[in-house]
């Protein structure tokens, strides 16, 4: 494609060079570049692409684009070589991957959903019904990105980069997919990976403290406000009118139409009488003129909120009652509350709670219905928001009959440190607990003290198969090791 359709429509740019190359591709890693390709430079936390133009012209590159005031004297830039200055290279590399891939997103229904907890369930539960009512559904998120049942590409975060995402999405347009269903990180929209993503709804589960760190959000009001650009994005939204602060994007004056869920407010989507047990969930909300009885495979109340924010969305898309029963009746998401079956009989449960209120969400849920010791078995990620731990610890030791603190993706910080972190909070409870910086051996001490009464809920991996340290990904499922211990 001609530089210049890549980069139509995009504002303030200052160029030398000829804008009628052919350009073969769009990258913004100078180790993928090949001959004829443009290279996007992007300042990113840990490393400046800028300082690697050099390597992207040996590579090939046709087409350079820098950010304003970087100095490019020293750069090996040819007369043959077009430089491309704009104001946010995040920004351009959004748009002009936008253009080379023919703007998929307007190909097909754009459901983007974002929140600090349920982004998943929600995405796989509203995939479930609507693929129950004949339509072909993709799905862009945190466990892989997937057309139906078939995988396309694995996730390495929660929202691609906007060059691959725009890849998904062209793969996901050329195989005719009706509508696609995409995780929205605050992240990619701070960063601006789903820019000129063209969506038709937005979906605000809930919001609370998470991602507060030096390499993601500043703080609660920069979080707040990345998630919020999704709705100036979207068409319709549908929101948690329980969540105070999702609650508030009434009052901001969105263009787009809200819509609510909820439990105990007035919305335009209510579950009542609702019963937990250990193996689902069971509501009934109004569905036409008639109130249904829903049952959900998901124990707890955080996923009626999920359940109710797919539902909204089916509801608009056509589906009836009876679809909706049939698909959360079976539904099944990796790492979410994920029973693994074993030859002692054991409850061990894996979930992906991560934050406060996540595992304190599965911790009381579990609780609620456990005739012995909920054990729980947690760490902390390292280079992250580290305000939670000794929250964590706390809330640990007030719900957990016995608490197992471990490694969680420590990163390039030191296990032993995080630990000490979260004993901080756990140690103000008086609640029983131990320390075991190996998580394969912490789970076996786990199971070890258990019985059959009891529950063990490993929380924060979830679907992850693997530990992040010194910037490396080690294999670790806890699935695998749970069988080879009791093996």
């Amino acid at each position: 494609m001609e530089l210049k359709k890549v980069l139509n429509g995009i504002e303030g740019l200052k160029a030398k060079g000829d804008l009628d190359v052919d350009i073969n591709n769009i990258e913004c890693d100078s180790k993928k570049i090949t001959n004829g390709d443009m290279f996007v430079a992007i300042k990113g936390y840990d490393y400046d692409g800028h300082d690697y133009i050099d390597e992207a012209i040996e590579n090939g590159a046709k087409v350079i684009v820098m950010q304003e005031g970087n100095k490019i004297s020293k750069s090996k830039i040819t007369d043959d070589i077009t430089v491309v200055m704009s104001e946010n290279t995040r920004e351009l590399l959004a748009k002009s991957a936008c253009n080379f891939y023919k703007n998929p997103s307007t190909k097909f229904k754009l459901i983007g959903i974002t929140g600090t907890k349920g982004k998943t369930t929600t995405a796989y539960m509203l995939k479930a019904i609507l693929e129950k009512r004949g339509q072909k559904v993709g799905i862009i998120g945190t466990i892989a990105n997937c057309i139906g049942d078939e995988k396309i590409s694995d996730s390495t975060r929660t929202t691609p980069e906007s060059i691959e995402l725009q890849r998904i999405l062209a793969k996901m347009a050329a195989e005719k997919v009706d509508t696609v269903i995409m995780e929205v990180s605050s992240q990619s929209l701070k960063l601006n990976r789903v820019d000129g993503c063209d969506f038709d709804i937005g979906i605000f589960t809930n919001f609370s403290k998470d991602h507060i760190s030096e390499k993601e959000h500043t703080d609660m009001e920069d979080y707040y406000n990345s998630k919020l650009k999704l709705f100036t994005m979207c068409k319709t939204a549908y929101i948690n009118t329980d969540d105070f602060y999702v609650a508030k994007l009434k009052n901001k004056g969105l263009n787009c139409e809200i819509n609510t869920f909820g439990i105990d407010n007035n919305a335009n989507l209510v579950a009542k009488d609702i019963t937990i047990t250990n193996l689902t969930s069971d509501f009934k909300v109004k569905i036409g003129t008639r109130n249904e009885r829903i049952k959900v495979s998901i124990p707890g109340r955080y996923s009626v909120y999920n359940s109710l924010a797919a539902i909204s969305v089916a509801l608009k898309f056509g589906a009836d009652a009876e679809i909706i029963k049939e698909a959360l009746g079976n539904i099944s998401v990796p790492g979410r509350n994920e029973i693994v079956p074993n030859k002692r009989g054991l409850t061990i449960m894996i979930d992906y709670a991560h934050t406060p209120e996540s595992l304190e969400n599965i911790l009381t849920t579990v609780k609620s219905y456990t005739r012995g010791r909920v054990i729980a078995v947690f760490g902390c990620g390292g280079d992250r928001d580290n305000t939670k731990r000794e929250i964590m610890g706390e809330i640990a030791g007030k719900v957990a009959d016995f608490t197992i603190i471990t490694s969680d993706n420590p990163r390039t910080e030191k296990p032993e440190k995080i630990i000490e972190q979260i004993e901080v909070g756990i140690k103000e409870t008086g609640s029983k607990y131990i320390s075991i910086v190996d998580r394969a051996e912490a789970i076996k001490h786990a199971i070890n003290m258990a019985t059959k009464a009891d529950v063990i809920v490993l929380a924060g991996k979830g679907h992850e198969t693997y530990q992040e340290i010194n910037g490396k990904k080690q294999h670790l499922d806890e699935r695998e090791i749970i069988n080879g211990i009791i093996k």
